[in-house]
């Protein structure tokens, strides 16, 4: 019999948390269990492996519990719940199969039930074990039957398939929205994370009975494709011609995107792409997944930062400036000062390091959290802010050895933080369903956001008020969470403005365009959405064919970029 070993078990369960989105519990189990050491080709796994490997267990178990010897084995299969398959045993399975065939005969019209009556006192009538059996026979009829068994299965498996085919020939949007020919305005109702009886509110989308205007054409649309892995990252240079984007196939690219519309770029062939590669030799050492990537102020620098625990710094052709090596674990963070003269990351290892960008060497090294640094964020050239998985928020000081301000309210781990433009209030969100705004003025939070029903991912401020291109219009700050909605949050006085109930998976970025009247949405359920921030509308939506890791508007405000997790990074048309 062929076994499974814990290492390989405890990968595809490692696959099976990114590939979900729970992307904390698969660095976790990553970084305890050793997968960066694994010998396992990841790009030989296929997504969705711990599924198709628990249904075809499921499947087995359904032949093993199998009683007939009729052709149909579907009519023992109907009697049995999955969770029963996975929780009993197979002669519990069979009792269950025998108790319920016993009623439903009992229901049955009479003449049937004599019939079947007959039928099963001819077989109590026969020995369970005698010496008037044939063993060659009962063997040869045994592999008949398992192969009738194999055959029915095989058919089975091919009818679903076609099925699901048809399905999605005759439904290709159900999955977006429900179309009725009710006028210009369609109402679209998500159960919220597959919960019946959970409805947000009804959301109105600018379209009619017979199109999609709202959706994105593929006329604006570029695939960029390469990437052999999840992109989990990506993010326009600050002129907005170059593109980068971070994969778990230990490489960033850089892809060279014109001013054109996104059909001129398929017209003219294959974008120019530069890769940079962040292993040496075997392409499948997931220790140096691309974590996350930032371009400093001037676009001249790419940092990235691995798995591997090492943040890297490149050029605009690709080339490696430098290597910065002295975390212990992976880097989730890394963000560039304003002067550009500091780069800062934030680590597993449980601290934050400020690197000195002309030396490639570490300044200082900030080690006041108790469990791993989840987000940083600088507020001035040389104060910043971390969070942590130990529920705290530290600001801290280049040249200090404390921390000049720590807040503390959270009840669970901190996502992410980011100061608002100007500086003055720090936004943090957290797994325990609350947004936060605080103020270095004070020990306690401004203001407390509840209305999120489950954690909060990521948060992101609109550029907009004092010391920004838009000072007269003003500050929000949207928050995105496994609840499936993202909500826009006045900061002034501290209410709930829009919710926005566009999605049916987590939402996992979010991004305000530089003018702040759009804000783009990417989430697990596949879909990017573009709402307008004032009539709180999609106006513009694209489903793909993996989870949506992050978005970004390049500087112009006329394109957005998403990661996916099928491996490919998308570039859209939004010209409005």
């Amino acid at each position: 019999m062929i076994s499974i070993t814990s290492s390989e078990l405890n990968y595809l369960v490692f696959r099976y948390l990114q590939e979900s989105g729970f992307t904390h519990a698969a660095f976790a189990l990553g970084y305890e269990a050793g997968i960066n050491k694994s010998t396992i080709d990841g790009n030989l796994v296929p997504p969705g492996a711990l599924v198709t490997f628990i249904q075809k267990g499921i499947q087995y178990l359904e032949l093993e519990a199998n009683l007939s010897n009729d052709d149909d084995m579907d009519e023992d299969f109907q009697f049995l719940q999955p969770i029963d398959l996975i929780t009993k045993d197979v002669y519990e399975l069979q009792k269950i199969i025998k108790e319920k065939k016993e009623k439903l005969r009992k229901d049955k019209p009479r003449g049937k039930d004599k019939d079947n009556n007959d039928h099963e006192r001819e077989h109590e009538r026969e020995p369970a074990i005698g010496p008037a059996r044939d063993p060659v026979k009962e063997r040869e009829k045994e592999k008949q039957q398992k192969e009738k068994e194999r055959d029915r299965e095989r058919e089975r498996i091919e009818k679903d398939k076609e099925r699901e085919k048809n399905k999605e020939k005759e439904k290709p949007r159900e999955d977006l929205m429900d179309m009725r020919p009710n006028g210009d305005k369609e109402i679209v109702r998500h159960e919220e994370n597959g919960k019946a009886g959970v409805d947000p509110e009804p959301m109105e989308i600018c379209t009619s009975s017979t199109s999609l205007p709202c959706e994105i054409l593929s006329s604006d649309l570029l695939v960029l494709e390469g990437h052999t892995s999840e992109v989990f990252a990506c993010a326009w240079s600050p002129d907005g011609s170059l593109l980068a984007s971070g994969s778990g196939d230990s490489t960033a690219r850089i892809w060279r995107i014109g001013d054109g519309p996104c059909n001129s770029h398929m017209q003219n062939g294959p974008v120019n792409v530069m890769v940079l590669k962040h292993f040496k030799g075997r392409t499948n050492e997931k220790s140096k997944d691309v974590t996350t990537l930032e371009w400093n102020g001037e676009g001249n620098l790419l940092a990235t930062g691995s798995y591997d625990g090492q943040a890297r710094i490149w050029n605009r052709d690709g080339e490696l400036v430098n290597t910065l090596i002295k975390h212990k674990g992976p880097i989730f963070s890394l963000k560039w000062n304003k002067k550009g003269d500091y780069l800062l990351s934030g680590s597993v290892d449980k601290t934050a390091i400020v690197w000195d960008v002309k030396s490639g060497e570490w300044k200082q090294q900030f080690e006041f959290h108790t469990a791993p640094t989840l987000d940083v964020d600088w507020r001035n050239n040389n104060s910043f802010a971390t969070c942590s998985t130990d529920n705290m928020i530290y600001v801290c000081k280049v040249g200090e050895s404390r921390p000049v301000k720590t807040f503390s309210g959270h009840q669970s781990e901190v996502n992410a933080i980011k100061w608002d433009p100007s500086g003055s209030l720090l936004a943090s969100c957290s797994d325990d369903t609350t947004a936060k705004i605080w103020s270095v003025k004070q020990d306690a939070c401004l203001h407390d956001f509840r209305e999120h029903s489950k954690e909060i991912y990521t948060i992101r401020w609109s550029p907009t008020g004092p010391g920004t291109s838009n000072p007269n219009q003003q500050l929000l700050l949207a928050s995105a969470s496994f609840d499936s909605t993202v909500k826009l949050w006045d900061v002034e006085i501290g209410r709930l403005v829009h919710s926005l109930n566009g999605h049916r998976d987590p939402v996992y970025s979010v991004a305000f365009s530089p003018n702040s009247e759009y804000l783009a949405t990417g989430s697990l359920d596949r879909c990017l959405n573009i709402w307008s921030v004032k009539d709180a509308k999609i106006i513009k939506t694209y489903s793909g064919n993996g989870g949506i890791f992050e978005v970004c508007w390049n500087k112009e405000g006329n394109k957005v970029a998403a990661c996916f997790a099928d491996n490919v990074v998308c570039v859209f048309d939004v010209r409005m």
